[in-house]
């Protein structure tokens, strides 16, 4: 009987973890077709159509893929005339775009990267997925600091870069080739001099520390965090302290939607005290607009 509650105590542990992974994994195989379209149409790596789509989407759970069909997380902007709806992002109820399917919403993507601000991603090989995630991040598609990195860790968990270069053999295997790649380790990668790690889905404090023998709870200190458990999906997992203060380019960001302070802590390096004594009066929830300095 105790060999049953331990074996069913595990399993509650890692079933969430394993239908984390699903979800990544269902949308690789259900969008990654329409990725290489876009491909052949226009240009833009497959493997960073999906990286994006992954990480805008939540691998399409967000409000905005389920309610609005946008995938990538692509604003209103003065040119859009279609329909749109609000959402926290950089700013409290920001306009976003709003499609009346996911292929409308990939199809937009790409016309989106076609324009001139992006022009010079398209002087690289498509088959450079780091030069076009860093590409992206240097021309202004997202403001997040690591969202190069967080694009990179994602093609490699997923070996997303086999779309661009042999997709039709992949694609012919089916999802094999995903679940082949899914134990890979994970990259430690370099930000305003701090050593951190991208987290992947189903991660923990624990699993980060015994990979890279670490001590735990130094681990779970550094990343000002009392408990272990799962941690926040393409979430920084920093090897060291952090900095006391955010980058000297950023002044203040707004929690978007599914975050806390926490996660703005992460995104900018600096520790979580520092972001709460700067904003003690401000409600930790979406759509809170905090001083990082």
């Amino acid at each position: 009987m105790l060999l049953l509650r331990h074996l069913f105590t595990i399993l509650m542990l890692i079933l969430p973890a394993m239908m984390l992974g699903n979800a990544y994994e269902d949308y690789i195989e259900r969008y990654g077709g329409m990725a290489v379209e876009q491909m052949r149409l226009y240009g833009v790596p497959a493997s960073i159509t999906l990286a994006q789509g992954l990480l805008e989407s939540a691998a399409g759970r967000s409000t905005l893929a389920m309610e609005g069909n946008n995938h990538f997380g692509i604003k209103c902007h003065k040119e859009w005339s279609g329909a749109s709806m609000l959402r926290n992002d950089d700013a409290p109820d920001e306009c976003f775009r709003v499609y009346d399917s996911p292929e409308d919403s990939f199809r937009d993507h790409s016309l989106f990267l076609r324009r001139q601000r992006y022009a010079s991603l398209f002087d690289l090989a498509p088959t450079d997925y780091e030069g076009w995630a860093r590409g992206l991040k240097k021309c202004g598609y997202a403001t997040d600091p690591n969202y190069a990195d967080r694009l990179i860790s994602i093609i490699e968990l997923y070996s997303l870069q086999d779309f661009d270069s042999d997709h039709l053999q992949r694609l012919e295997e089916g999802a094999d080739f995903i679940h082949r790649n899914l134990l890979s380790r994970h990259a430690i990668r370099k930000s305003r001099g701090l050593h951190y790690v991208i987290a992947q889905p189903g991660d923990t404090y624990a699993g980060i520390a015994k990979e890279l023998k670490l001590n735990k709870k130094k681990l779970m200190l550094y990343n000002d965090v009392d408990a272990d458990g799962e941690i926040k999906a393409w979430e920084e997992v920093y090897l060291q302290p952090k900095h006391e203060e955010a980058p000297d380019d950023v002044a203040v960001a707004t929690i978007g939607d599914g975050e806390s302070m926490h996660s703005v802590a992460q995104r900018y390096g600096m520790r979580l005290y520092t972001l709460r004594r700067l904003n003690p009066d401000v409600a930790d929830s979406p759509g809170a607009r905090l001083r990082l300095r």
